[in-house]
């Protein structure tokens, strides 16, 4: 009786029965947006030699990435809010046509300032559209297949990570950087079409407790700062902006909890909790991360004497890890979501430590390594930490709840890169690249994050372990 009982479980679970009874449609609404929020967020990468040319503005390089990301971030935090007020459905509609709006901007501009703003606005239209497309997760889908569909989220975003630069070169070719915002402009004005008819059956907005300003200011401040850092020269300063930003975003999180309209949901700062644990984990395996998909290429270019395309194709080789991972564990129920949590966490640790030793050495069969247990960890991870939390979410904080996963993972993505930047300044990288700065840039952006994976890992080891519920 037991095997059977189990059996028909496993076939609840299954697949074929998350795509059936209408949920395929959503299911491929959601892969769409995902996919816009992380592709374009990449996508500058090859491009922005060709909008240079064109546009001038070099020494704004990098605002093109640190404004949408802030944009992203806010947007993120923002969008459960925003589906309570409006309805996931209307909600949804009018985030696409924000990021319309913003390729068009940039696909149209005449100046690099106009270039910026369209990034801007791509960064808060990406961000609703990924963070609804988390609260429709939430929603609209059983939590039998929440961990497939979390699953499918992570593959499409090791996928993203590794067409989405590819994508920019194509179009880089001939300086036809302009057409690539087109094409994201054809992709987000079809989501936005598809949503009002695919989202059916989420509920109306009723206006919910409202949005939370105070919050949110403090986020734009916190993650402006993060993102300065990022941009400044000279390394104290750097720091300095870096601790600022921390210290503005523990003192958002700790008026959050006594907050009239929360951003977050219930005791998210506590780490006795699912939420906070869970979010911990997220945010901090997340920051320490970024390192080897920013400064790995320069430094195999400059010490292994890598091309381009090759160093490029050694990040190819961790979101490809990430991805097959992620569909590897998809089915996995019981005892193991736990296991592979602990499991994706200890390999995090473990990529770090390779890389560490490995990419000072040019060690190639070793980095290999590195860029498959560091992809792989999030394939193994994720989306059980996503199931976990989601699990854990009252009713009345499902919405901020689902979205706030999204935020959580951009901040430390933006915290990362920061970090990462600081570590490769101290050792001179800002001066210039040569092999004196790529060989101390080499050990210091992966070693000055091991704290940070130290520290997701024992979120994650909380999160399957003693966690409360609420």
């Amino acid at each position: 009786m037991a095997a059977q009982a189990q059996s028909e479980t496993e076939a609840r679970a299954s697949w074929g029965d998350l795509l059936a009874d209408g949920r395929l449609p959503r299911f491929a609404l959601i892969c769409l947006g995902v996919w816009l929020n992380a592709a374009d967020s990449l996508v500058t990468a090859t491009i922005m030699p060709s909008v240079g040319r064109e546009l001038g503005g070099l020494s704004y390089f990098s605002w093109a990435t640190a404004g949408y990301l802030v944009g992203a971030i806010l947007a993120g935090a923002s969008a459960g809010r925003l589906s309570e007020l409006f309805g996931l459905r209307r909600a949804t509609t009018l985030a696409g046509l924000v990021m319309v709006g913003g390729c068009v901007m940039s696909a149209a501009a005449p100046d690099v300032g106009v270039f910026l703003a369209g990034r801007l606005v791509q960064g808060l239209g990406s961000g609703w559209i990924s963070g609804f497309a988390m609260v429709a997760i939430a929603l609209l889908f059983p939590e039998r297949h929440l961990a497939r569909v979390f699953a499918s989220v992570s593959g499409v975003w090791g996928i993203a990570t590794l067409i989405g630069p590819l994508i920019g070169g194509v179009f880089a070719v001939g300086d036809h950087w302009r057409e690539v915002f087109w094409f994201f402009a054809a992709q987000s004005l079809a989501f936005s079409a598809a949503a009002p008819f695919l989202l059916k059956g989420a509920g109306k907005g009723d206006g919910g407790p409202g949005i939370p300003w105070r919050q949110l200011a403090l986020l734009g401040l916190g993650m402006a700062a993060v993102a300065a850092a990022d941009l400044v020269h000279g390394a104290a300063w750097s720091i300095g902006l870096i601790f600022a930003g921390l210290a503005i975003l523990l003192l958002l999180v700790r008026l959050d909890g006594s907050a009239r309209v929360r951003l977050l949901p219930h005791r998210a700062a506590d780490l006795t909790t699912v939420c906070g644990s869970g979010y911990a984990a997220m945010f901090a395996l997340t920051a320490a991360s970024m390192g080897f998909t920013i400064y790995g290429p320069p430094i195999l270019q400059t010490l292994a004497g890598l091309s381009p395309l090759w160093a490029g194709y050694m990040i190819g080789v961790e979101s490809l890890a990430w991805t097959l991972a992620a569909f590897m564990v998809a089915h996995q129920t019981g005892v193991w979501d736990a296991r592979w949590i602990r499991i994706g966490a200890a390999s995090l640790v473990a990529a770090l430590v390779v890389l560490t030793w490995a990419m000072p050495r040019s060690e190639m069969a070793a980095i290999v390594v590195g860029a498959v247990l560091l992809g792989a960890a999030f394939g193994w991870s994720w989306s059980f930490m996503g199931r976990r939390v989601l699990a854990a979410l009252a009713d009345e904080d499902r919405a901020i709840g689902s979205s706030a996963i999204t935020a959580v993972r951009q901040t430390g993505a933006a915290v990362g890169a920061a970090i990462s930047g600081a570590a490769a300044n101290l050792v001179g990288f800002s001066a210039g690249l040569t092999h004196a700065t790529a060989q101390g840039a080499a050990v210091w952006v992966f070693a000055s994050v091991v704290p940070l994976a130290l520290a997701g890992s024992w979120a994650s080891f909380r999160l399957t372990g003693r966690a409360e519920r609420a």
